[in-house]
């Protein structure tokens, strides 16, 4: 008999996930239905964002370790009975970490804050591109442009690799950046062959007991990650999504009437917004994976 949610001590509570402790070393990661842009937590949510989510990084996990050297934080599959029934499919058991304070971006094309800080700066986190660079351009080779871990509500902030170094020292900022870069590769190679380019998409890494370095939390979600369809890909224009970006697109445009800048909560999505990005999660997960979402364990929401 699986335990109850309530067994567990919960720990905390993020835009999307909630913490529990499962023992001394293990934590039960839930992903809920919650969506947030903008660093703000919206009030309407997406039905089966959490299973969605979910299931992205557990194909994702596997895809890394079994493409590269990189160990993460799973200890035990998605139907683990550690995972109480109402939260099966949307949640995880996983070790505990020392997690590390920086987000770990990689940037294969030029968008999102990325874009406006060469806009402004000709840089991104201090590295110096070229002149003639627009929306969507792809870089020679992806950056690592990490990001400071701002407390809830609170906005990210891109730093250079200079500051990751103040903050974890140079070999252990090495190794972020060089783990981050070859995750997103492979996974990124991954992705082209079913029709999704992965713009770019952001990592959070700990430490174990030992002091070994863990891929942790999400990994390749549409939260975490910029997906666009390959065949729709053109220069100097916002791509079409399968993201997060779908909603973000909805708040800062006319008809929701809200101002991005304001002190006024942005307002309720729309019923067609929220199918259409629970549909567009869904479609970049089954695109990418080759697996039915309908197969996934956990019951619908």
């Amino acid at each position: 008999m699986r335990p109850a949610l309530s067994d567990y001590q919960h720990l905390a509570r993020g835009k999307v996930r909630e913490l529990y402790r499962v023992d001394d070393d293990h934590l039960l990661l839930v992903s809920s239905d919650r969506i947030s842009a903008y660093d703000l937590v919206l009030d309407s949510t997406i039905p089966d964002k959490g299973r969605i989510l979910t299931a992205m990084s557990v194909f994702f996990f596997g895809l890394v370790a079994g493409r590269t050297d990189v160990p993460n934080h799973l200890v035990g599959p998605p139907d683990d009975p550690r995972i109480p029934d109402e939260v099966l499919g949307r949640a995880l058991v996983v070790r505990q970490l020392e997690m590390m304070p920086v987000e770990c971006v990689a940037r294969g094309y030029l968008t999102g804050s990325g874009l406006l800080d060469y806009q402004a700066t000709g840089r991104v986190c201090g590295i110096e591109l070229p002149s003639g660079l627009v929306e969507a351009s792809k870089f020679a080779e992806p950056l690592f442009t990490p990001a400071t871990k701002a407390a809830l509500g609170d906005h990210d902030e891109n730093i250079t690799f200079g500051r990751v170094i103040e903050l974890v020292g140079e070999h252990r900022a090495n190794q972020l950046r060089d783990r981050t870069l070859q995750i997103y590769v492979h996974a990124a190679e991954h992705a082209l062959t079913r029709g999704i380019i992965i713009a770019d998409t952001k990592f959070e890494f700990g430490t174990d007991k030992d002091g070994n370095l863990l891929l942790a939390d999400e990994i390749f979600t549409p939260d975490s990650s910029r997906y666009w369809p390959a065949e729709d890909y053109r220069v100097g224009v916002v791509q079409t999504s399968f993201d997060k970006q779908f909603v973000r697109n909805w708040l800062t445009s006319p008809e929701s009437g809200w101002d991005r800048h304001g002190s006024i909560p942005p307002p309720p999505l729309p019923q067609q917004i929220i199918d259409a990005t629970r549909d567009r999660y869904i479609n970049a997960y089954e695109r990418i994976s080759g697996l039915s979402f309908g197969d996934w364990i956990g019951p619908a929401e």
